[in-house]
C-alpha cells in the first residue's frame, strides 16, 4: 500500500500579505482559485494504489484544511501538532501511525503541502519509480533539474544509475550554496535541486531514524503512546500530545536522516515543479502578457512591464513601472522590486517586532463555524460581519472587557444571552453585556449573516472565556 502523507506547515513569510500565521502559504490560491493544499491533496488521491491520505498539520488548521479538501471524497486521517516542530518529528509521527495501521511494509510518500506540480501523469510515473526503489530498501528523494543557479535550494549530487533510471544513488547533499558554487553545479549537469519530497517503506524509514537519530525515535514512540483519538469529532483525527511532543528535537528530516544515511536514492523528476517560495515565483508560474505582466484581479496598466499584480476587490492602476510586485489586500499593501521578493520576510520580521495584527490575521478570518470580517475599528469599538454556516454554532462564551450588539442581516439566529434563549430573524437584534454567557447558533438551512458591534476598553480576540464548544477549543 502507498500512503501519501501531506506535511502542511510553515508560515510562508515571503508571501505576505496573503500568507499569514492564521492562514499560511498552503491555503493560498494560485491562478485558478484552488489552494496549493487542495492541489496537493488531489494529486495524492489520484495516484494508483494510494491508500487514505494522512495530513500532518497544526491543530488550529484542522477545520480550514477539511474545508479545503471538500466533502467529495474522504479526507483521510489528520495528525494534529500542538505546535511546529520541523519535518523530522512530523515524519516520525506519521511513520508510527502508518506502522500501527498498515504495518512496516507500507510505503510512505511524503509531500509538502505548498508545492505546485501540474503534470499529474509525469508525477505519477516518477512516484511509481520511487515506490519501486523504496521496496528495494532505499530511502528515496525527488530531485529537480535546476532551471538556473539558485542559492535558496539545497542540491543533491547524482551518483551511479540504479537500474534503467531515472533513479540514481545520492552521492551527497549540499545545503544552499553560494552563487558561484551553484553556477558550477548547474553547469556540471550532475546536480539536482532537493525538492523536499520523499518515499520510503515505514520499516525502512523508522530503521534509518533509529540509526541516525535514536533519541528522536524514542521520544516519538513515547509521544505516540500519549496521543488520544478525537473520537467525538472523527475517528480519523489524532491529537498529538503537547507535553511529550515538546521533547522531540526541532530538526529537518534532511539533517536528521537523509544526509547521513548510506541507502539514499534520488529520482530525477520528469514533472514540472515550483515550491512557490516568493512572489517572483508566483509570477513565473502564471501566464504573462506580451510585456511580461501577470495580473490576478483587476488592474489598469499603462506602460508597465515584467510586473506581478494581485488585488482582492479593488482595482489597481500602475503607470510607467517595471519589474515590480504589487499585492493589495483589504488591510495591507505590498510594493516590492521583483528581484528583492525574497526580502519580504524582512517586512514580516519588522511587523512582528511591532506586534502588528497583520502578521497573524486577515480582515476576514476563517473559523470552524464560518467566518468573521472586521469592517471598522475605532477607539473603544469594533464592527464585524459574521457568517455562520448552517447547523453550526459559536462556543458558549463570555467576555470580560466588552459588550456586544448583534443585528441579524439574513437567516435565523438562535441566541443564548445570559439566562435567555431566543430566536432572531432579519432586522432583529439583541444586546449582550460584558460578563454575560452567550452563544450564537444557525439552526437554519441557509447561511446566517449578522453584524456585531463591540464596545469596551479592550477589544482583543483573546478576551474570550469558552465554557462549551463543538470544536474542541475549550
Amino acid at each position: 500500500m502507498l500512503i501519501p502523507v501531506i506535511l502542511s506547515g510553515g508560515a510562508g513569510s515571503r508571501l505576505w500579505p496573503v500568507s499569514r500565521e492564521a492562514s499560511p502559504k498552503p491555503f493560498m490560491k494560485v491562478g485558478d482559485g484552488e489552494s496549493l493544499l487542495r492541489k496537493t491533496f488531489d494529486r495524492a488521491c489520484a495516484l494508483a494504489g494510494a491508500g487514505g491520505v494522512v495530513t500532518v498539520t497544526n491543530r488550529e488548521y484542522l477545520f480550514k484544511t477539511r474545508d479545503e479538501y471538500g466533502r467529495g471524497q474522504a479526507p483521510g486521517t489528520f495528525l494534529l501538532e500542538p505546535f511546529g516542530r520541523n519535518t523530522a518529528p512530523a515524519i516520525a509521527m506519521a511513520a508510527l501511525h502508518a506502522e500501527e495501521r498498515h504495518g512496516a511494509d507500507a510505503v510512505l510518500l511524503l509531500l509538502a503541502a505548498d508545492h505546485l506540480i501540474n503534470d499529474q501523469a509525469a508525477f505519477a510515473a516518477d512516484v511509481a519509480v520511487a515506490e519501486s526503489l523504496a521496496r528495494q530498501g532505499l530511502l528515496v528523494t525527488f530531485g529537480i533539474l535546476p532551471a538556473q543557479p539558485e542559492t535558496g535550494y539545497g542540491y543533491i549530487e547524482m551518483g551511479e544509475v540504479i537500474g534503467a533510471g531515472p533513479g540514481y544513488r545520492a552521492a551527497r547533499f549540499v545545503e544552499k550554496p553560494y552563487l558561484e558554487l551553484a553556477e558550477k553545479y548547474v553547469a556540471s549537469g550532475n546536480y539536482l535541486w532537493n525538492s523536499g519530497m520523499f518515499c520510503a517503506t515505514v520499516g525502512g524509514l523508522l530503521a534509518a531514524i533509529a540509526e541516525h537519530q535514536p533519541g528522536l525515535l524514542e521520544a516519538a514512540r513515547e509521544c505516540w503512546k500519549a496521543c488520544a483519538s478525537r473520537a467525538e469529532l472523527d475517528s480519523h483525527i489524532v491529537e498529538i500530545d503537547a507535553d511529550s511532543f515538546g521533547h522531540l528535537p526541532d530538526i529537518s528530516i534532511d539533517f536528521a536522516v537523509m544526509e547521513k544515511a548510506a541507502n539514499v536514492a534520488v529520482v530525477k523528476a520528469s514533472f514540472d515543479w515550483s515550491d512557490i517560495g516568493s512572489w517572483n515565483a508566483i509570477h513565473d508560474v502564471l501566464r504573462s502578457d506580451a510585456t511580461g505582466n501577470s495580473v490576478v484581479g483587476e488592474a489598469i496598466l499603462v506602460d508597465v512591464s515584467n510586473t506581478y499584480i494581485q488585488s482582492e476587490g479593488r482595482i489597481v492602476a500602475a503607470v510607467g513601472v517595471d519589474n515590480l510586485v504589487i499585492v493589495d489586500t483589504p488591510d495591507a499593501l505590498l510594493v516590492a522590486d521583483r528581484s528583492r521578493s525574497q526580502d519580504v520576510k524582512k517586512v514580516v520580521e519588522q511587523l512582528k517586532l511591532r506586534q502588528h495584527e497583520t502578521v497573524k490575521l486577515h480582515r476576514t478570518v476563517a473559523r470552524p463555524w464560518g467566518t468573521y470580517t472586521v469592517l471598522e475599528v475605532g477607539e473603544g469599538f469594533k464592527i464585524k460581519r459574521i457568517v455562520v454556516k448552517p447547523g453550526h454554532s459559536l462556543s458558549l462564551q463570555m467576555h470580560h472587557h466588552r459588550s456586544e450588539h448583534w443585528v441579524v442581516v439574513s437567516g435565523t439566529a438562535k441566541v443564548v444571552n445570559g439566562e435567555q434563549e431566543i430566536l432572531l430573524r432579519t432586522n432583529e437584534s439583541t444586546y449582550i453585556p460584558a460578563g454575560h454567557k452567550h452563544r450564537l447558533e444557525n439552526p437554519g438551512l441557509l447561511e446566517l449573516v449578522m453584524i456585531e458591534v463591540q464596545s469596551g476598553e479592550y477589544l482583543g480576540e483573546d478576551d474570550i472565556v469558552r465554557f462549551q464548544d463543538n470544536y474542541g477549543r475549550t
